[in-house]
């Protein structure tokens, strides 16, 4: 049966025209000439039999309906656009994992490791987008999340399945000129320095003072960061005692930009996990990644 979509040269002309709210401005952008574009638009209104645009007197302005439409439109061309460029990625591969992941995870751990994926699979291509959410996988081209979550947010993730990569266990860490002499400092020492707090993990400053047997009434107080590379970046200016992950702070450990407060870390309450949609068919590339994660040294 034969689809009722326009061609896809006349919702370009469309496209253009209505970012643009001008027909010159888009014949200009897609080397046409303004006439060729004022056609494709004409004959777009007829085969939707309704009007897209308004002609004034400077030029011409959308309809309600067409506002809408144009939106609709640019972010199907985005897609088709996003689609070609990932098969055209591709060519002579053994094909491409579309991952979604928490972005300090994917940035700090993952990406300074891709290299040891490439050199043993050099035919696998990953293509890397930010979710920090479950989400479902049918609405979105992901193969596979890179998730931070607790083991049951993992279990109710419906319809997946799920690869425990890593615990994360976090420990106290500063600047060095916060600490002094004497680094690292007891439990009850850092409970008397400025706290750090994180907005994703709002107890996690009272879970570890808990742990540690140490009563610290201001572990909920201190500035609070949506992300662990907030929370880092004020830790490294001497704003005060950040609890973060070792593994997303290795860098700063080595350069000696941040020190251990007190060393003694907390597996907190998350851990990191590679989620799949079930399915029969996986694709053969994310079998290989997955292979590869669990190989590589946390």
């Amino acid at each position: 049966m034969r689809r009722k979509i326009p061609a896809t040269h006349t919702l370009l002309c469309f496209e253009a025209a209505a970012r643009h709210e001008s027909y010159t401005r888009a014949a200009q952008e897609l080397a046409l000439t303004q006439s060729a574009v004022s056609r494709q638009v004409a004959a777009l209104e007829e085969y939707l039999g309704q009007a897209l645009f308004r002609r004034t007197r400077h030029g011409v302005s959308l309809t309600p309906r067409g506002r809408e439409y144009a939106a609709q439109v640019a972010e199907r061309l985005l897609a088709l656009e996003r689609d070609t460029l990932n098969a055209m990625s591709t060519q002579g591969t053994q094909g491409a994992v579309h991952l979604a992941a928490v972005p300090t995870f994917a940035t700090r751990w993952l990406i300074p490791r891709l290299p040891q994926l490439q050199a043993a699979h050099p035919d696998i291509v990953v293509h890397i987008e930010t979710r920090t959410r479950p989400f479902l996988f049918a609405d979105t081209g992901f193969d596979a999340a890179l998730y931070a979550g607790t083991a049951e947010q993992v279990a109710n993730w419906a319809g997946t399945r799920a690869t425990l990569l890593m615990f994360e266990d976090v420990l106290p860490v500063c600047a060095p000129g916060l600490l002094g002499p004497g680094a690292p400092h007891s439990p009850q020492a850092v409970a008397a320095l400025p706290l750090l707090q994180q907005s994703t993990r709002p107890f996690g400053w009272r879970q570890w003072f808990d742990a540690m047997g140490v009563a610290a009434p201001h572990a909920l107080s201190g500035p609070r960061y949506e992300l662990f590379s907030m929370t880092t970046a004020a830790a490294i200016h001497g704003l005060g005692v950040a609890l973060v992950p070792r593994l997303l702070i290795e860098t700063e450990l080595a350069r000696g930009d941040l020190v251990v407060a007190c060393d003694q870390p907390l597996r907190g309450e998350r851990a990191y996990y590679l989620v799949a949609p079930l399915r029969e068919d996986e694709p053969a590339a994310l079998g290989l990644f997955r292979n590869w994660l669990g190989g590589v040294n946390p």
